[in-house]
């Protein structure tokens, strides 16, 4: 049997033989036309695509994801001392009135942190790695009194600045309640961390009674490099709550953190290595670092990045 594209090649050749030329130009046309027709009708059909499953796609969303994100911040840090010492020994008072004076909880720091979770049906496993720079300062005061003349007094105040930088290996766990947009959370984990760079800075002002009159005087701040008086590492627990706050596919998140010392920050080694610091009456006591961390970023999906895959749907 003929094939229909053959077919149309006999109908053009017989009806083209002994035909005027008007009648060979319809003929043609008919047979060009005929042509077109079994081309488009041997065609091989396109292949039936899948059928996009949404729903079923939105619960994978929800129950199992992988975030990743960026988030940043101040923190607030105070010392917990664990041991006090003292370059200085007074003779005529007692030593707690040269105590350090410790002012926690006052002076600003940052941080910055790359988030990686994985999320699994409300619980969550973090990652956290971050650059800390945490600031906390202590004062205390020493006076001198001319054993001969009482009234002969000098008073010494000194004001020490701490500034620590920390680069923390923290891991938390996490368990959200979802409320459509609005995802609170609380947290708990550990965290590692590996000491970069210290500076110390000393005030130091006073009143001279001694001169004949009431003189005061403030002296030019001393800074040094105080990283080998700081221990190598430390590590703590780690406390929080946070929300985030859905948005598409990206979640906007607030987090704080409470972040409790473990081991002792300062150096048993090299507790009086620093002569300038000896030398004005300072050396660090044995103590813990606390901080609080109060930070806002974003995280994003790794899988399901598609406009069609918000992390609020279905949510109640």
């Amino acid at each position: 049997m003929n094939s229909p594209l053959k077919r149309c090649q006999i109908l053009y050749s017989r009806n083209r033989i002994g035909l005027g030329m008007r009648a060979r130009m319809k003929t043609m046309m008919v047979t060009l036309l005929c042509l077109i027709t079994l081309t488009v009708i041997a065609q091989p059909k396109p292949p039936k695509l899948p059928k996009f499953n949404k729903g079923k796609e939105k619960e994978v969303f929800l129950k199992k994801q992988w975030f990743l994100g960026f988030k940043g911040g101040v923190n607030f840090s105070g010392a917990e001392v664990m041991k006090e010492y003292a370059v200085l020994s007074p003779s005529n008072y007692d030593a707690g009135e040269i105590a350090k004076k410790y002012v926690n909880f006052s002076d600003a720091g940052a941080h910055a942190t790359i988030e990686a979770t994985f999320y699994f049906t409300g619980l969550s496993l973090s990652f956290q790695p971050t650059f800390r720079h945490n600031s906390f300062r202590y004062h205390n005061s020493y006076s001198w009194v001319d054993a001969e003349n009482p009234n002969k007094i000098l008073e010494l105040n000194y004001v020490q600045q701490q500034n620590l930088q920390y680069f923390d290996f923290p891991v938390l766990a996490k368990y959200e309640k979802m409320f459509n947009k609005i995802s609170p959370y609380v947290q708990a984990g550990i965290y590692s961390s590996i000491r970069l760079n210290a500076t110390k800075s000393v005030d130091i002002h006073g009143t001279d009674y001694a001169s004949g009159g009431t003189n005061q005087f403030k002296d030019e701040t001393i800074i040094i490099g105080a990283r080998d008086l700081y221990a190598k590492n430390h590590w703590g627990l780690i406390g929080g709550v946070g929300v985030y706050y859905n948005l598409g596919n990206v979640r906007l998140n607030l987090d704080v953190q409470y972040r409790k010392g473990m081991s002792n920050i300062t150096s048993t080694e090299n507790r009086y290595s620093n002569d300038q610091l000896s030398g004005v009456g300072d050396t660090l006591d044995d103590m813990k670092l606390n901080s609080l961390m109060i930070s806002v970023g974003s995280i994003f999906p790794l899988r399901f990045l598609g406009k069609n895959f918000r992390s609020t749907d279905n949510r109640k």
